[in-house]
């Protein structure tokens, strides 16, 4: 396992971050106990989650998955060993979230409310790194290409830094980190906090990045290599469509499509023939599809880490030993022959 610095912090994380959102939800307290000891058995040192998850978030299961990390942290005696992320929610309809039943927004009274909660749900006294999930302005994200203006509304982003400028100030936040964010409010954050040198700098962007969506090469890498804010790369297996389980329509038991339907940002019109492309480098190889798909991703220079999740101890193994895949230049040629043919279909 190779360690990458965060940012421009002193902390080294490992190229592989466990991730955690089905814990609550698909996964049981015990399962999520075992993925970490495997995890940490096999020299991962970072844990990212979020006050949000369980995924598909309801009211039921949200902070469920913190709980499980917080139980796992208190029985093993490890939290100093952990790297922890999660993350703050942003501006949506999410009613469940906060006690005065208000939408959440990255307001002062929000956010500190938030970190509270999680700080007690994780059983911590402190986060390594706390995220803004998405932006609190008006975005097309999650499955969206392009900018939509929807408005002159005044960014917070300022006032956003100066609360957590405070939280950091109370020993609750070493380091804080964006995510599903643009290039623009990327370098954005970094201008008020270069101004004024009492407001946190970010360190890193989590941001989705898979064969299927590499928009974050197009503006955001640039900012690694110039201001050092690297990228933590969720969905590298493009939620398991990288696999080829969902091929042809294909409907796996048990699998997220199955149970929640809820991955139509997978499903645009060219999206099966550049899987296809992809599985069939693989066989070409002789690799397992899914280790070919991680392994690009914590590959590219400008990934600190690779979030990983699973659903079984299988999944995870697979996930996990990716690292040792050696990708050749005629694999890596292939692949991008594949990209060029069908770029970003998948925002």
């Amino acid at each position: 396992m190779d360690y990458r610095k965060l940012g421009h912090t002193d902390i080294k994380v490992s190229e592989i971050c466990l991730g955690t959102m089905t814990w609550g939800e698909q996964n049981t307290e015990a399962e999520g106990h075992e993925q970490m000891d495997y995890a940490v058995e096999m020299g991962i040192n970072f844990f990212d989650t979020a006050e949000m998850y369980a995924v598909p978030p309801r009211a039921e299961t949200q902070g469920s998955t913190e709980k499980i990390v917080g139980t796992w942290l208190k029985k093993t005696g490890m939290r100093d060993k952990i790297i922890l992320a999660t993350k703050v929610a942003g501006r949506a309809p999410m009613t469940w979230l906060r006690d005065d039943g208000a939408g959440t927004e990255h307001t002062r009274e929000q956010i500190m409310e938030a970190i509270d909660k999680s700080l007690a749900r994780l059983q911590t006294d402190y986060i390594d790194l706390y995220q803004l999930h998405w932006p609190d302005r008006p975005m097309n994200i999650f499955g969206g290409l392009g900018y939509t203006h929807y408005g002159d509304e005044k960014n917070r982003i300022e006032d956003i830094l100066g609360v957590l400028a405070d939280i950091q100030k109370a020993g609750k936040v070493r380091h804080f980190g964006l995510s599903n964010e643009t290039p623009w409010g990327i370098m954005k954050f970094l201008h008020y906090a270069e101004v004024d040198k009492s407001l946190p700098r970010m360190v890193s962007v989590q941001n989705a990045y898979n064969f299927l969506n590499r928009i974050y090469e197009l503006g955001s890498s640039e900012i690694f290599h110039r201001e050092g804010v690297g990228l933590l790369a969720y969905s590298p297996l493009a939620q398991g469509y990288l696999t080829g389980k969902y091929q042809n329509g294909a409907l796996p038991q048990g699998s997220r499509k199955q149970l929640f339907d809820r991955l139509q940002r997978y499903e645009t019109p060219a999206a099966d023939r550049a899987i296809e492309g992809y599985l069939k480098i693989a066989e070409k190889y002789g690799v397992d599809a899914s280790q070919l798909a991680n392994q690009f991703v914590t590959t590219r220079d400008f990934v600190t880490s690779n979030i990983i999740g699973a659903t079984s101890m299988e999944q995870l193994k697979l996930a996990v030993t990716s690292i040792d895949l050696q990708l050749s230049e005629e694999m890596l040629a292939d692949i991008e022959a594949v990209h060029l043919n069908a770029p970003n279909i998948c925002p």
